[in-house]
């Protein structure tokens, strides 16, 4: 169980010193990806375009065709084809429209581009951190970590959906993506979404997506469209097909409304929700089961949860949990943004690219 220690806390500065060796190499002010309104009243085909249109289109190209082709094998590329001929007429919406307008300008077939929208949800490794301070708030702060960082840090965008004139939801994607792997509906609850690495990413494509199970960060974003709380958000993200494996955390803005959801493709392997009454202010997740210990070659998992001690559940706050994944090796190499985010206070949404050269 994590629990937050019995020590004298330590102040934020002192993070950067929580072990001997540990260190820190994020910038002194990471900047914020640009921020961009998609409106959902537009037809699906057109609403990324105006989006779109601020990137470098070659660029946007020469990346999309660079992770294809480092990611997906030349067969699933055939397989792929065929099957969208086939089932084109069916294939789950509005994401297949919207995909199908940006590649329309972009010049990739729709099968190509798919596939590069599919072939996001097997590469995220990732730290995510539910946690509830003394109050009773509830902070959600994530990193996420891309081996094609070097291109997605430059088409990493913060995005307002926006219905009837009004935010729906926020999401933090990369320009191409119609998931989201991280999220927030204001007022009601926040979600990200963190790899949960089983088989190989083509072999659950073929086996679950034509049977309408759902991708991983568009069931994200479907369940900020349409669900009203944290108990329906819950409900949907552990029980909707999905085509792979994933570890789900969602925050919401009440007392003890937080949890790490543990997913296979058909359903929860595991709830595991806040216990503050316990001792168990703060949930943190990796990319490993819970129950199990994290392997020695990629543990962030300890010293984030050293960092939360350090820092005490009374001094939380988002700009700590900041900080916290500013602890390397939570922070690392790879990390492309970090996110933190309260639904209670919408308005305070932050997400900051790191690593940048």
């Amino acid at each position: 169980m994590q629990t937050a220690g019995s020590g004298a806390r330590l102040p934020l500065a002192m993070l950067l010193l929580l072990s001997a060796g540990a260190r820190v190499a994020a910038a002194a002010v990471p900047p914020a990806p640009p921020l961009f309104n998609v409106s959902l009243d537009t037809a699906p085909e057109l609403r990324w375009l105006p989006a779109l249109q601020h990137f470098d289109l070659d660029f946007v190209r020469a990346t999309m065709a660079h992770i294809l082709g480092d990611s997906v094998p030349k067969w699933v590329h055939a397989v792929m084809r065929k099957a969208v001929r086939e089932l084109e007429g069916s294939l789950p919406q509005p994401f297949t429209d919207e995909i199908r307008g940006m590649c329309d300008v972009l010049n990739f077939s729709l099968a190509d581009c798919l596939l590069i929208n599919l072939a996001y949800e097997f590469t995220a490794f990732c730290t995510s951190i539910v946690a509830q301070d003394s109050k009773g708030h509830i902070y959600h702060g994530r990193n996420l970590d891309y081996p094609f960082g070097d291109f997605l840090r430059k088409m990493t965008m913060n995005v307002q959906f926006v219905k009837n004139g009004q935010i729906a939801f926020t999401g933090t994607t990369f320009i191409g993506y119609v998931g989201l792997w991280t999220g927030q509906s204001p007022h009601k609850f926040t979600i990200s979404g963190d790899e949960r690495d089983k088989g190989w990413w083509w072999e659950n494509v073929i086996a679950a997506f034509f049977q309408k199970h759902s991708p991983i960060s568009w069931l994200i974003r479907t369940t900020l469209s349409e669900s009203e709380n944290f108990e329906a958000a819950v409900y949907k993200l552990s029980t909707t097909p999905l085509i792979a494996d994933v570890y789900y955390i969602v925050g919401g803005t009440s007392p003890r409304e937080g949890v790490v959801i543990t997913r296979n493709r058909n359903g929860p392997v595991d709830i595991w929700p806040l216990d503050p009454l316990s001792g168990a202010w703060f949930r943190v997740e990796t990319n490993y089961d819970h129950w199990k210990p994290a392997p020695k070659e990629d543990d962030r998992r300890t010293p984030a949860i050293k960092a939360l001690n350090a820092t005490g559940q009374a001094n939380l706050t988002l700009e700590a949990l900041f900080q916290v994944l500013s602890v390397f090796p939570v922070y690392n190499n790879d990390t492309v943004y970090t996110t933190v985010m309260s639904a209670a206070n919408p308005e305070k949404y932050m997400t900051k690219i790191r690593n940048l050269g």
